[in-house]
């Protein structure tokens, strides 16, 4: 009974958590609000740089304290409730400084964004271990799909609400009170997670210093075949998303209104929601290696849509709305069942004593890929967006080969 209650608050505690981020979603949401207050390509790569290295730089320290306390809830806690809050702050700054100029609300956005992804990242390793310990291997594919299917039901009236925020209020009001919309949804999925409590610690505390803790990461990294062949691919998968937030610059430069731009969002989010039960039936009865490949073979499709839309002459004509609504169902599909085949994968080649270390070199040795989005803005910039997503469409076929490497 315990193991059930505890199933229900990790998926509730996901479904809120997962329509709580689609409003701030850094593809759609951030890149249009940051696109709108600079109108620069470098400035938009660097949302999404942000948001994935503030994700991941910190699981490195926080993969150590976790590891070494042999607990986990408390660093969950500070860096749940406080990523809702940096929502929050963004949010009133919006409101507040509507009639500030435009640099100076996009420096505050910024400097809140950075924040909030750099919190966010406090979450991830003991959000792993934590389910990892509450939830059977066989059941953590499913959980995700759970996850992410309820969590995009609430997310499709998320974006309904989103677009009515869009089209009937002033900018950037609209986004002001979208991101109030994501930090309420945040806030309860922090409480309902905490209000679970810690299930019963398998991992044993560890007594090294940082700096061994940091030998033991490289020797991991040296010794175990499965674990290094998945940072790699992993690599090539931070060079495939240095093109998303150039998805939304790009159907600008096309002719696409980016009012509609809620419109791309509710479809990313059916995308998502779509594919939950074959991700997570594929996940689990195939395999994670199997789930991972075949997303790798199927995100060489979007950038390659991109390219051919790029020449004038593929355009004219075309229904544009229809494309890029495909283009962004398939994506959200696409992203969903890629969160939930690394999950599953990273916590089954974990040992159940190192789980948070694990984690912690996982996520930092991969942190710096998640740079790229934001050397792809210099390109777009300087050589032009067609480049950007060649090099997204590579990468895509790069972390295919390196991932039929990986057996199980």
């Amino acid at each position: 009974m315990k193991d059930k209650k505890r199933f229900t608050s990790v998926a509730a505690a996901g479904i809120t958590f997962q329509a709580g981020s689609t409003a701030v979603d850094s593809a759609t949401i951030m890149s249009a609000l940051v696109f709108q207050l600079t109108g620069s390509s470098i400035w938009v790569g660097a949302v999404t740089a942000i948001l994935r290295f503030g994700w991941l730089f910190p699981q490195l320290f926080v993969g150590f304290l976790a590891q070494r306390s042999g607990s986990s809830m408390g660093y969950y806690a500070i860096g749940a409730f406080g990523r809702a809050i940096c929502m929050l702050l963004l949010a009133v700054v919006l409101f507040v400084g509507a009639d500030w100029s435009r640099l100076t609300l996009a420096v505050l956005v910024m400097a809140l964004w950075t924040a909030y992804a750099f919190i966010s990242g406090i979450v991830a390793v003991p959000y792993n271990d934590i389910v990892a310990r509450a939830v059977p291997s066989n059941l953590r594919s499913r959980l995700m799909a759970i996850r992410f299917f309820g969590g995009g039901v609430l997310a499709l009236g998320v974006v309904a609400i989103a677009d009515r925020f869009v089209g009937n209020m002033t900018f950037p009001l609209s986004y002001a009170a979208i991101f109030a919309m994501a930090a309420v949804l945040m806030l309860l999925s922090s409480t309902v997670f905490s209000a679970m409590g810690e299930p019963e610690q398998t991992s044993r505390k560890s007594r090294d210093g940082f700096f061994q803790y940091l030998r033991n990461g490289i020797g991991v990294f040296k010794t175990d075949r499965l674990f290094a062949l998945f940072t790699y691919a992993q690599w090539c998968g931070g060079a495939v998303l240095m093109a998303m937030p150039f998805y939304v610059v790009q159907a600008s430069k096309l002719g696409f209104s980016l009012e509609n731009i809620a419109l791309l969002l509710a479809a990313q989010t059916i995308g998502a929601l779509a594919s939950n039960p074959l991700w997570g039936w594929w996940g689990d009865g195939l395999g994670k290696v199997s789930l991972l490949r075949a997303i790798a073979l199927g995100r060489v499709i979007p950038p390659l849509i991109m390219l051919v839309l790029g020449y004038s002459g593929a355009v004219q004509g075309m229904p544009l709305l229809f494309i890029f609504t495909m283009l962004f169902f398939v994506s959200g599909a696409l992203a969903n069942g890629l969160t939930i085949a690394v999950i599953g994968f990273l916590m089954e080649i974990s040992p159940n004593d190192q789980r948070p270390a694990y984690s912690g070199y996982f996520n930092a040795i991969t942190a710096p890929a998640f740079l790229l989005p934001l050397l792809a803005g210099v390109m777009a910039t300087y050589i032009g967006l067609q480049v950007v997503f060649a090099v997204s469409m590579l990468a895509a076929g790069a972390q295919f080969i390196l991932l039929t490497r990986i057996k199980t």
